[in-house]
């Protein structure tokens, strides 16, 4: 079994699939480790760490293609469409490729890698239930991506968080909210606390009230009824348009009282829900700060844009869409911990075993044999379902209580 990790070629990504510390868990298993020459290196792990740890050095991502059974990446093709087009290429049939692919999101890229007969994992798609958690990748980059939220809205607020009394008077703290309490919406909480704002936060998921609590917010909550705020994956869906405009409603009279905003409400493969109007951001005062994380699909505040800052009314408004990138190496960890224990699930006796009785491969893989395999994604695509169905996660009593944001 030969892995190979490729260095990232997405605009300003500079994450990497596989950290040194995570290469002996793969030589065990009997894998042999390639790595792309200076894969690590924007995240801070030169390619000699990789060398120490026992991986053998490639040149090229074309060498990488022909020489390995299995490929992983931050972003596959379909998370990477622009740059990653001449992936599609050097893909060989039977390889099997794990990365994110934004399958819901990006539908004719998953047609192009089945194209290509290639097996491919997309780990947007894992299961939200106990056995897969230190696989979930979008709880673990939605945790950096929480915590740079906070640090980014510090820098432009022209405030400090915490209250303080000087000798040249007292400083009121800066008052945060934060709408969805997923991951990055908790991230995002703990670390504005830690910093001394005050801050209250809002989730449609009525249990997520305690969660938001033991971090020493105020939970925020509208008097409606929310039933079915989470599909059987975990993920959050769509809940209508006269429940967003109530909610909206609420949200402008919260905004009003905040100095930060930061939204984090997204649902995989729809329009992100507006959460903010331009009317609830008039409604703030002047200096104020409002972060959409939710900005790549559409976005939760009306007048964001995705990585652009905008200035609206005297307020900032700021839309990224990769913060884990900002902080590489910590990402790059946690991204290398949850691929390593996904394909180590797929190992035994040392050799791949692609097991499509066990309900995270089953969930995860894509494209398999030339064919679209994922039953959500044929439904998307309005294909007929294939024969035999793949196994229903028993979410029922494993399923994780969070998060509901990207």
């Amino acid at each position: 079994m030969i892995v190979a990790v490729l260095r990232e070629n997405f605009p300003g990504e500079q994450r990497v699939a596989l950290v040194p510390g995570s290469v002996p868990n793969l030589t065990k298993a009997g894998a042999t480790v390639l790595i792309e020459k200076g894969a690590g290196t924007a995240a801070g792990f030169p390619d000699q760490q990789y060398v120490d740890k026992g991986a053998e050095l490639i040149e090229s991502r074309q060498e990488a293609f022909e020489k390995a059974d299995v490929i992983f990446q931050v972003r596959s093709y379909g998370a990477n469409t622009e740059a990653g087009k001449a992936d599609l290429d050097t893909m060989k049939p039977g390889q099997i490729v794990i990365g994110m692919a934004d399958p819901l999101g990006n539908l004719p890229a998953i047609q192009e890698v089945a194209s290509k007969q290639v097996k491919l994992f997309a780990l947007e798609m894992i299961p939200r239930i106990t056995r897969a958690q230190s696989m979930d990748v979008l709880s673990s980059q939605a945790t950096i991506a929480g915590y740079r939220a906070v640090l980014l809205a510090a820098i432009h607020l022209p405030k400090m968080y915490p209250m303080l009394m000087t000798a040249a008077g007292t400083l009121s703290p800066a008052r945060v909210f934060v709408i969805g309490a997923g991951v990055a919406g908790l991230q995002a909480i703990a670390t504005a606390k830690r910093l001394g704002a005050v801050v209250t936060a809002y989730d449609v998921r009525p249990e997520a009230k305690e969660q938001i609590e033991s971090l020493g917010a105020k939970c925020a909550q509208l008097q409606l009824e929310a039933e079915g705020t989470q599909d059987k994956g975990g993920y959050a869906k769509d809940l209508g348009e006269e429940f967003y405009t109530k909610q909206r409603e609420f949200m402008g009279e919260i905004c009003s009282e905040s100095d930060v905003v930061i939204t984090t409400a997204a649902i995989p493969g729809r329009k992100s829900p507006l959460l903010v109007t331009s009317e609830g951001i008039r409604r703030m005062a002047p200096g104020s700060v409002a972060i959409d994380l939710a900005a790549e699909r559409g976005g939760n505040i009306e007048p964001s844009e995705p990585d652009q800052t905008v200035h609206f009314d005297g307020i900032t408004i700021l839309g990224p869409t990769n913060l884990a990138s900002e902080i590489p190496n910590h990402a790059s960890q946690m991204f290398s911990h949850n691929i390593t224990k996904f394909l180590l699930n797929m190992v035994k006796d040392k050799q791949l075993d692609v097991n499509m009785d066990d309900e995270i491969v089953a969930g995860t893989i894509a494209t398999n044999d030339g064919e679209v395999v994922s039953s959500r994604l044929r439904e998307m695509l309005e294909l007929p379902p294939l024969s035999p169905p793949e196994p229903e996660a028993n979410t029922e009593s494993t399923e994780q209580e969070k998060p509901s944001d990207s």
